[in-house]
């Protein structure tokens, strides 16, 4: 009795997941809540700011102070900065980015705020430390260059972040294949990627192997990236084959695997064809020949018999489990003519 208002889910989340990717539609944007959290958070930068305020009063005024009076005010006013930057910092986290309704978007939208509130926090430490800025830019440069030597790769990684972010060969929650690498990604740090593997080693489906793949973001500038989560058009072709003898019915058993497999996928599968051929039309690509339901296709193995291969599009994170219901119902179907339907003897397998 669910089945219809699930296809209907299913079908209206495909479409809004296309919309978004094409820019054709705006997320509707919603005031984000303030948790208790947060006023903690306000509360104790508050708390600082006071206590601060206090410490500048008492170096101020305090005759006790007076030997190393200009160097307290002067961090008393770095720490009042630095307050204010990572205040200021929660508020944009809250109301700005916050606002965002993409989940991506908004995990990368919040590495970006706090690399900026890291980079000005540094500025105003070294502010704090070097009174006479010409100074501090020089010994700045002199480290940087010699950082620069003995840090190429991480430095690298860093551009490859900003790449990530920028040109978008994937993210957060993308299936992936880089360098013989398989995994959905869970990460995208400054430095490193890391994915949740499937497939892997030991296993032969597209399952989770339960093991982590961290990899530095240089990768990205020189290694080819297979996405299967394109936003636009987030499916996968897939297929499953049946070897059968030379005097089965072909014409039975070709009408039995698409009529089944279209049956599972129902009227889904149509609108991703159909979202295929939009986005081909854009594209100076011509227009392949793309079904709209299930074909099949028939081949002459190398050995005594023929491959009988239906074809068929789904997401890729569903494609085990698809394919496992689709292999038990087509066989329950074709083993139930074995006049029209002869498998190979287990001898000649």
């Amino acid at each position: 009795m669910n089945a219809a208002p699930t296809l209907e889910a299913e079908r209206l989340k495909e479409a809004d997941d296309v919309k978004r990717a094409l820019h054709e539609v705006s997320p509707e944007r919603t005031p984000p809540k303030v948790e208790t959290k947060d006023r903690l958070w306000f509360g104790s930068y508050l708390m600082l700011l006071l206590g601060i305020g206090a410490l500048h009063w008492a170096f101020s005024y305090l005759q006790f102070f007076e030997p190393h009076r200009e160097l307290l005010m002067r961090f008393t006013r770095g720490a009042v900065l630095i307050v204010v930057v990572l205040g200021m910092g929660k508020l944009i986290e809250m109301y700005l980015i916050g606002r965002v309704a993409d989940p991506v978007s908004k995990f990368n939208l919040r590495r970006i705020a706090k690399l900026i509130r890291a980079v000005v926090v540094a500025l105003i430490f070294v502010s704090m430390v070097f009174v006479n800025w010409y100074t501090a830019v020089v010994s700045l440069g002199l480290i940087s260059l010699i950082l620069g030597f003995a840090l190429q790769t991480p430095i690298t990684s860093f551009i490859g972040w900003i790449y990530i972010l920028a040109r978008q060969p994937y993210r957060v929650g993308d299936r992936i294949k880089i360098n013989g690498a398989t995994g959905d990604v869970i990460d995208v740090g400054y430095l490193d990627t890391t994915l949740w593997e499937f497939h892997g080693d030991h296993l032969s489906t597209d399952h989770p192997s339960g093991r982590l793949i961290k990899f530095p973001n240089a990768k990205v500038l020189d290694s080819m990236i297979y996405n299967y989560s394109w936003p636009v058009f987030p499916y996968v072709w897939n297929e499953i084959k049946f070897n059968v003898a030379y005097e089965s019915d072909l014409e039975f058993v070709a009408r039995v695997m698409q009529e089944t497999v279209a049956d599972e996928l129902g009227e889904k599968m149509m609108e991703r064809v159909k979202t295929y051929r939009e986005l081909l039309a854009h594209t100076p690509v011509d227009e392949l020949e793309v079904q709209e339901r299930p074909s099949v296709q028939i081949r002459v193995h190398s050995n005594t018999w023929l491959e009988v291969i239906v074809r068929y599009v789904v997401f890729p994170k569903e494609a085990g489990r698809v394919k496992t219901r689709l292999v038990k119902k087509l066989l329950a179907k074709l083993n139930a003519e074995p006049d029209k339907v002869m498998f190979p003897k287990a001898a000649a397998r």
